[in-house]
């Protein structure tokens, strides 16, 4: 099969022809369609998360189609199409698994991190960490939706806002976006959708990503070094950048949340207690559950959520990550595998 495989941190992908991945026990085999790229494969690369698999073909947004099954797999038919996400696996023994947090499992693990993941013609998953793709969504729509989505899910449920805001200021209406990525414009779609106003802050100067978070929905937008027009009842912090902490925290208004969705961020200045009294909380999201996944695919239709991606060949694979890097486009970027996926 073709893959792009990392042979070591912060250098390129090398395309490489690998044998087809052998399924074992549990597991299914899948034809690989395409594959979304995330902020986390961007972490892998650069050597910001520590101790990847190596060699490792990356990508962990996988939307393909079941072309094999070993023993012991049965959820999925030869022929249906599923998603792979970013939980590739975990021991379901330990006080983590057993309490509904396998997310915060010691004995994890992670496709296109320590499991072979997307970035080929094909994959080995366990099918028990597998989703089945929403009717509806063509593949490469589909692919965002599986970390993407599924983070930014997470860390809306996190904020501790009530499900559906009312009309009534102050209850969960107003929710900021601290960068407006590949996460925050599907997220935005579903907070408008529960009946909030969402603020989106970017880099100081992006006029484009600011008009883009406009074009989605916002109710305002503008640089990270701004305050919004009202006092925020959480924020969710999608940059990878720990300065914005002590931001968001100022922007809150009591009893606010900020939640940091990244699974990496550069480090935290210290700050004044004072932004934090008044039972402001500061919490960070780890991973996702199988919950998660199947809550948020059976919302997404409903939203509905249209996911914008810019499509890559899988051979572009560096080109893709380094338009990632310098924040070259809006939405989210996926690689097509099966070119078959892009028609």
């Amino acid at each position: 099969m073709r893959a792009m495989v990392l042979d070591a941190a912060r250098t390129p992908l090398r395309l490489a022809a690998l044998p087809d991945p052998v399924p074992g026990a549990g597991q299914v085999l899948i034809r690989v369609s395409a594959c979304g790229i995330c902020r986390t494969d961007l972490h892998v690369v650069d050597g910001e998360l520590a101790a990847p698999k190596l060699p490792l073909v990356p990508g962990h947004q996988i939307v393909g189609t079941v072309v094999a099954l070993r023993p012991g797999a049965k959820r999925f038919a030869v022929g249906t199409r599923v998603g792979v996400p970013w939980l590739g696996w975990t021991c379901g023994r330990c006080e983590f698994c057993l309490s509904g947090r396998e997310n915060l499992c010691d004995n994890a693990r992670y496709t296109g991190y320590q499991i072979d993941g997307g970035f080929a013609e094909f994959c080995a998953a366990d099918e028990r960490f597998c989703f089945a793709i929403p009717e509806g969504y063509p593949d490469l729509q589909a692919a965002p939706l599986l970390c993407a989505g599924l983070i930014g899910y997470r860390s809306l449920r996190l904020a501790g806002l009530p499900a559906v805001a009312s009309a009534e200021a102050g209850d969960g209406r107003r929710l900021g976006f601290y960068g407006f990525g590949a996460a925050a414009h599907i997220l935005i779609q579903v907070a408008r959708h529960q009946g909030r106003k969402v603020f989106a802050f970017s880099r100081p100067g992006d006029k484009a990503g600011q008009a883009f978070a406009l074009e989605m929905g916002a109710a305002w937008a503008g640089g990270s070094d701004e305050r919004p027009p009202e006092p925020l009842d959480a924020a969710i912090i999608f940059a990878p950048v720990g300065d914005l902490v002590p931001v968001a925290l100022r922007a809150v208004a009591k009893g606010g949340t900020v939640v940091c969705a990244g699974i990496h961020m550069s480090d935290i200045p210290a700050f004044p207690y004072s932004i934090l009294w008044e039972e402001r909380v500061l919490r960070s999201v780890a991973n996702l559950t199988r919950a998660d996944g199947e809550e948020f695919l059976a919302l997404a239709p409903k939203v509905p959520v249209h996911t914008v991606v810019h499509p890559y060949p899988l051979e572009q694979a560096n080109e893709a990550i380094a338009d990632l890097r310098a924040g070259r486009f809006t939405g989210a970027a996926v690689l097509v595998v099966d070119p078959k996926a892009a028609r």
